[in-house]
């Protein structure tokens, strides 16, 4: 209370200082006039009587009369101009400091209100700069929720920041605690699938050894790789979630990854009749890890793959600037259904339109890889139809 107290007196004392000065000015200016007035009167006076000492009644009756006179009648009143005379040959003999005093009053006065007001300004600005870099050393983590404390005008915001800082520091690590719980979990179940799914295929195989029918043995084994598909899916989702999935990274060349990934899909695509045409456009490279992005790349082509017309082709363009990289890929099938394009990016999320055996969750890897390495992912329909893909890596 005692901070706010001298702060109002320091700003208000200016202000006070000014308004006396505009106050006393005036009246000063006039108390100044009227007794030069009155000194110039008496020593014309004098300097008549000197010269006539008979004059003297009528001088005093003349004064008289002067003082009766209205200030109409003074401001009409140019008799001397006949003679030649002007006011300026009347100003001879006034003091230089005659009205210096009021007019320094004055400038001090508004000097005074301009310096504090200055000092008021720096202060708050001081004082908000203060906050702000309080609030940017907390944004990158360079310090903890402590904050200097000084009781002025700033002092309630100040300790609304602090709370909310400290609200937002506790929601935070509850959140982290309860992800890395989730990314332990999930990579335990994934390790605990492991066993029994090993075991399983080794069954299977003691199983056609020892004849079993064919058709049984191939859903058998359908069934385990899709299962070991989802262990090795829990594994990659446990990593990204725990932010521990190992990048490398060096410049990747996007023809060259493109490729990749067709190469790794070359089998399925001469299943399907599908063909990848991926133009090459020079080198175009971006900082980013070639294996993840091209697991990435391998889980859009496929879905492309997987909704292409018969003997359809999947295409891929590429280009870059200084701000980023950008990919294209899109197929000529029939699209994404518009009541899926919100969620398409969701994990376990499977579209009307899907195809295949697949769980929902290849898309959603994509976008988390190209997430971890600073890109973004977006899925639209074409205006000639079919799906298009499109992602960019940016440079910072």
């Amino acid at each position: 209370m005692r901070g706010k107290l001298k702060q109002r007196i320091l700003l208000f004392f200016p202000f006070v200082v000014l308004m006396m000065g505009m106050i006393l000015t005036p009246v000063l200016f006039l108390r100044t006039y009227r007794q030069i007035a009155f000194e110039h009167t008496s020593a014309l006076c004098e300097i008549i009587l000197e010269n006539s000492p008979e004059a003297e009644p009528q001088l005093l009756a003349s004064l008289k009369d002067y003082q009766s006179l209205t200030e109409q009648s003074l401001r009409e009143n140019n008799y001397l101009e006949k003679y030649g005379y002007r006011t300026d040959d009347f100003c001879k003999g006034f003091p230089p400091d005659t009205f210096l005093f009021p007019i320094l009053l004055f400038l001090v006065a508004a000097c005074a209100f301009a310096f504090g007001i200055l000092q008021f300004r720096k202060k708050n600005r001081i004082r908000i700069a203060d906050l702000t870099e309080y609030l940017e050393q907390v944004n990158i983590e360079a310090g903890g929720t402590l904050i200097q404390t000084q009781e002025d005008d700033y002092s309630h915001l100040q300790d609304e920041i602090y709370k909310t800082v400290t609200t937002l520091y506790q929601t935070r690590e509850t959140a982290v605690t309860a992800k890395k719980n989730f990314a332990e979990n999930l990579a335990n179940i994934a390790h605990q699938l492991k066993t029994p799914i090993t075991a399983a295929f080794l069954s299977l195989q003691i199983m056609k050894k020892e004849g079993i029918p064919e058709i049984y043995a191939i859903q058998i084994e359908r069934q385990l790789e899709r299962l070991n598909r989802l262990e090795e899916s829990f594994l990659m989702l446990s990593q990204i979630d725990a932010g521990t999935l190992p990048l490398k990274w060096e410049k990747v060349d996007l023809y060259t990854v493109l490729n990749l990934a067709a190469e790794n899909l070359s089998d399925l695509l001469r299943r399907y009749n599908i063909s990848v045409d991926i133009p090459e456009n020079g080198c175009i490279e971006f900082w980013g890890d070639l294996e993840w992005t091209m697991e990435a790349f391998i889980n859009l082509l496929k879905n492309c793959m997987e909704h292409s017309q018969p003997s359809g082709t999947v295409h891929c363009v590429y280009s870059g600037n200084p701000l980023y990289v950008e990919i294209r890929i899109w197929d000529d099938g029939t699209g994404f259904d518009t009541e899926d394009l919100p969620y398409l990016f969701e994990r376990f999320y499977r579209g009307k339109r899907a195809v295949g055996n697949g769980i929902g969750i290849g898309l959603a890897l994509a976008r988390s890889i190209f997430e971890l390495q600073n890109g973004i992912i977006t899925a639209y329909n074409l205006q000639n139809g079919g799906a298009c893909f499109e992602i960019r890596i940016y440079s910072h």
